[in-house]
């Protein structure tokens, strides 16, 4: 493993001066007196809580870089010589139509009304983060033409600067929402849909009632938590009216902005900003299928839920749950997690990493089957970036795994075409884009098939950060595509277990996963022996 230095990280912009570190505190070996800093025991001495976030605060998006024992590295795909298996009805497969273009990369969910995507990808939950609210047209028309599914995260109502509020205390305007659903649908092609999320004060405020009565949402999902974290999601407000106008609405705004001398510290440009916190829910099984059954006499259809990267008690609890109430999709997200606004050490140290999570998901999954009760379909999240995860991810989890939640891999093209946007505006694109071109068109090589799909007079409302999303399902979708042919998969329900190996001993112990020189060796014998 790597040494893990919690007083010195990129992502709270602190660093050792020393070359010599003790591995368990961080701190140099040699701590001068008279030292100009910057690692964070330094920063922090004047900074304070500041220094428990990654920063700029709003600015970036931070995953968490511990290095576990045994991760999704730890597991190798197997590629076949012969066969092919999910073709389409009534095809043999053949050199001739056993060609990897020919693989169907479409996956679904739903316990009974299913949703279809064209790739079995979605967004991770874009709540009231200044990063989704300023980049959202670019991740709504990215996920709607690239035909997956975009999950609007948890507080946008809540934060929403124009809400208006009923003589209830329930949302009867939100501003901010309706365009967040409204820019998605505008663009949407019939795969994948968007659907919205529900914390605590989510619930309070009655968003269910509202997006399904102004909108008629079809899904709604309700939260546990998050891979990054175990409380509630935060966001940062730098003003003193903002954060005293959150408090009112009945968020945890800390420092408290009601006290005098927070206000005193705040007017003397010492505190410069106010964190919003959610609380943290407390779950039972009744109050579950009540709160579930509540929102489908609302008139939703689908009733998905995320759950973190809690221990095996809690997992147990949201596979039983959600096969007891019919749950639509259950999303378990492992540690170390992606997100812009979790406590930095929380990230790193807290929680079930992804591979030993998803392993127990598998087995408490095929626990149930076995009995002859169904479980939701599954999605796992947990820093996935790439087509082999995904492969990974739906093989590990078959047949119950259906697709991955990804965070910051689908948010980021989305940053980079807007800032190509505004680097070609200001003549200022960087080598690494210009030497590709100087248009759009020669600079994103999917210009033309996003133009296909929308028109080319609408063309021009499409916000490049949109095409740079599009782009980027079309590699993972490509690459999947690759990856599959060679395990002689053709279908996403085709692919199972039997595609991975285990590299260590010890990964095959957690998994299940046969160890490599295990793996088809009794095929092999077999071989040798006829």
């Amino acid at each position: 493993m790597n040494l893990q230095r919690p007083n010195a990280n990129d992502a709270t912009q602190t660093t050792n001066r020393s070359k010599s570190i003790s591995p368990m505190s961080g701190l140099c070996t040699r701590c001068l007196d008279g030292c100009t800093g910057n690692c964070e025991v330094f920063k922090a001495t004047f900074r304070g809580r500041e220094l428990i976030y990654p920063g700029p605060f709003g600015e970036v998006t931070a995953g968490g870089d511990k290095d576990y024992p045994v991760d999704y590295s730890h597991l190798n795909i197997q590629g076949y010589a012969l066969g092919a298996r999910g073709m389409p009805e009534g095809v043999i497969g053949d050199p001739d139509s056993a060609i990897f273009p020919a693989v169907n990369t479409e996956t679904e969910y739903g316990w009974d009304k299913k949703v279809k995507m064209k790739v079995p990808v979605f967004t991770g939950a874009l709540g009231s983060t200044e990063i989704a609210r300023k980049n959202w047209e670019h991740f709504a028309v990215g996920a709607a033409i690239g035909g997956v599914t975009l999950v609007c995260g948890e507080n946008v109502c809540g934060i929403d600067p124009r809400l208006e509020l009923d003589a209830s205390g329930k949302v009867s305007a939100s501003p901010d929402m309706d365009r967040r659903i409204e820019i998605y649908r505008r663009y949407h092609q019939g795969y994948g849909e968007i659907l919205v999320q529900l914390n605590v004060e989510d619930t309070r405020l009655g968003v269910a009632e509202y997006v399904h009565k102004k909108h008629g949402l079809n899904t709604i999902e309700l939260k546990w938590g998050q891979g990054a974290k175990c409380i509630g999601g935060e966001i940062k407000v730098n003003s003193l009216e903002r954060a005293l106008e959150l408090q009112k609405r009945g968020y945890i705004v800390t420092p408290d902005p009601s006290s005098p001398v927070v206000q005193a510290a705040f007017m003397d440009g010492a505190l410069k900003e106010f964190e919003r916190h959610s609380r943290l829910g407390f779950i039972n099984e009744e109050e579950f299928y009540n709160e579930v059954e509540r929102l489908r006499d609302i008139g939703f259809e689908r009733i998905t839920l995320k759950t973190g990267a809690y221990g095996l008690r809690e997992l147990a609890m949201a596979v039983k749950w959600s096969s007891k109430a019919k749950i639509d999709l259950l999303t378990i997200d492992g540690a170390p997690g992606g997100t812009g606004m979790s406590p930095w050490r929380m990230m790193e140290e807290w929680g079930m990493p992804c591979l030993h999570l998803h392993a127990a998901a598998y087995e408490f999954c095929r626990k149930l089957t076995d009995k002859g009760q169904r479980v939701p379909d599954i999605a796992f999240a947990g820093a996935f970036s790439s087509e082999d995860g995904i492969f990974k991810v739906l093989a590990l989890g078959s047949p119950f795994s259906k697709a991955v939640c990804m965070g910051r891999a689908l948010m980021i093209p989305g940053m980079v075409g807007k800032n190509i946007a505004q680097w070609l505006k200001d003549g200022k694109l960087p080598n690494t884009i210009s030497k590709f071109g100087g248009t759009t068109e020669e600079i994103f090589v999917n210009y033309e098939d996003v133009k296909n799909i929308v028109g080319v007079e609408e063309m021009k409302n499409i916000p490049l950060g949109a095409i740079g999303i599009y782009s980027y399902c079309d590699k993972l979708k490509v690459g999947l595509q690759q990856l599959m042919a060679g395990a002689r998969c053709f279908s996403i329900p085709s692919i199972t277990r039997r595609e991975l190996i285990s590299l260590t001993e010890e990964c095959a112990k957690i998994t299940g996963i046969p160890y490599l020189m295990d793996a088809y060796r009794e095929e092999a014998l077999e071989i040798l022996d006829s």
